[in-house]
């Protein structure tokens, strides 16, 4: 794990010789469930522990210092996929409760075995979607950080992941590429479901191929009972093209 363990120094993390494990631990099972399960087209060992582990852990850049990440801050994971960003974070971060979402069932199955084998502690793997979550209570504005990296553009993913944030929380979108015009597109559901754009943070990192971009927006607002909308609404009617 010498890329990864170089990266994240870059970073400003200093990872134990446990938490490098952990990560050893998580590579070995993601490929082999990867076998029978479609969790990632990434298989090379150097490559996962840049563009999966090194880019999960590039998430913390977006926390403001002095922010206590003990069992009282509450992260979720939206549309988690194979655990990233959420289970690396939880990794570098193992006081915090972690709940991991995703609508695949294979998915989630293989994110119960892994936080297992991991001895990951305080962490909910649910099987079901952001819209229907956000409907139930315990879920509802319950969380200081919510995370997402590559589900969908900004107007959908602001719909169905604000409505989970505290107000004071922050959720962060990892992107790459040109994020102006998807910005632009999203202000008004930022808007409506009670977030503010607080930057766009850049992470120039050299063992990453391509600049990554961490949207940061905070909740400053509730959001209306009416967000998010019934379950495939947000993507295929994006609040920014009504």
């Amino acid at each position: 794990m010498d890329r990864l363990i170089s990266g994240a120094k870059k970073l400003g993390f200093h990872l134990t010789s446990s938490q490098v494990e952990q990560f050893e631990v998580y590579y070995r099972e993601l490929i082999h469930w990867n076998k029978r399960v479609n969790l990632t087209a990434i298989v090379d060992y150097e490559e996962v522990q840049i563009k999966h582990f090194l880019d999960s852990l590039s998430v913390a850049l977006a926390l403001e210092g002095g922010q206590p990440l003990n069992a009282s801050f509450h992260v979720i994971d939206v549309g988690t996929g194979a655990g990233m960003p959420g289970i690396p974070f939880k990794i570098l971060y193992p006081d915090v409760r972690l709940v991991l979402l995703d609508s695949v069932g294979k998915k989630t199955s293989f994110l119960r075995h892994l936080t297992a084998k991991l001895s990951l502690r305080e962490v909910e793997v649910l099987t079901t979607r952001a819209e229907d979550l956000a409907r139930k209570e315990g879920y509802r504005e319950a969380f200081d950080l919510v995370l997402s990296r590559a589900v969908a553009e900004l107007p959908t993913l602001v719909e169905l992941t604000l409505p989970l944030c505290k107000i004071g929380g922050v959720f962060v979108a990892q992107k790459k590429g040109q994020i102006e015009e998807e910005t632009r597109k999203a202000a008004r559901a930022i808007d409506l479901v009670g977030g503010r754009l607080r930057e766009v943070k850049r992470v120039k990192l050299g063992e990453l191929p391509e600049e990554r971009l961490l949207v940061v927006i905070e909740k400053v607002a509730p959001t209306p009972l009416g967000y998010p909308r019934r379950a495939g609404i947000p993507e295929k009617r994006p609040l920014s093209l009504q």
